[in-house]
């Protein structure tokens, strides 16, 4: 598998407050999360950071080895993980109110396990076709659910940015926790919405399509968010599953 990710603060705002990495655990799995902080007054920046600094460091003590040991691990850790942000909203006035969104996938050869809170989203690259597996905790995609607005005038809805689920808000943080079955050539793209706000769908395909490395899509994802406002820190995580040929090698 190849690995790569990169973050970019954008063309408006002060501080980047997503955070990104990569894990490996005893057993040789690997964890990638996402997390994109929100409010508070600093607080963004550290609700993301917890996340995925305490996930991972958690995870790389494991030993764990199959999709249905890494589902229950991650539950646990995410409802822990939860509390502790709200413990630590608690502590100092200036983090008060602080939250992030997070997507993760713990991944295998044949299968990865995704959790998700929040609009940073998970997508899959197969037989040239890109599909979202997670499902935005969004005003608007509520209102895109209940027939109240199409997906097109969701994109620029001016509530579009208001989630309703996150880490660190509510003492029951509801979150996706889905399985799904890889093959070779498969590409796992991870973000926040400070790209899929500013790249359509369609966009992101050709990318994840053209021939290159998966750092320097990563890259030319960063560019196209930027080039077209750059309204929100971007951050963008791509695996990909060697093709059948180069497995068997």
């Amino acid at each position: 598998m190849e690995v790569a990710y990169q973050t970019s603060i954008g063309k408006q705002r002060e501080d980047n407050e997503d955070y990104v990495d990569v894990f490996t655990n005893l057993a040789g799995q690997h964890l990638a999360i996402i997390a994109d902080g929100i409010g508070g007054h600093q607080g963004g920046d550290v609700a993301s950071a917890m996340a995925v600094s305490h996930l991972g460091h958690e995870f790389e003590q494991t030993k764990i080895a199959s999709p249905e040991t890494a589902g229950h691990w991650i539950t646990a850790q995410i409802t822990a993980e939860n509390q502790s942000i709200i413990d630590k909203s608690n502590q100092f006035a200036d983090l008060n109110g602080m939250g992030t969104t997070l997507v993760a996938a713990v991944y295998f050869t044949d299968e990865v396990v995704i959790a998700s809170i929040g609009d940073s989203r998970a997508y899959l690259l197969r037989d040239e076709q890109l599909r979202q597996l997670t499902e935005d905790h969004s005003l608007v995609n509520e209102l895109v659910k209940r027939g109240e607005i199409s997906r097109q005038a969701a994109r620029h809805h001016p509530q579009k940015n208001v989630i309703i689920r996150s880490l660190g808000i509510s003492d029951d943080a509801q979150f996706d926790l889905n399985t799904y079955p890889l093959v070779p050539g498969d590409q796992l793209l991870l973000c926040t919405d400070g790209l899929t706000n500013m790249v359509d769908d369609d966009q992101i395909q050709a990318v994840l399509l053209s021939d290159q490395r998966a750092e320097d899509k990563c890259q030319q994802l960063i560019d196209l968010a930027n080039a077209a406002g750059g309204l929100d820190n971007i951050t963008v995580l791509l695996i990909t599953n060697p093709p059948r040929e180069v497995m068997g090698q």
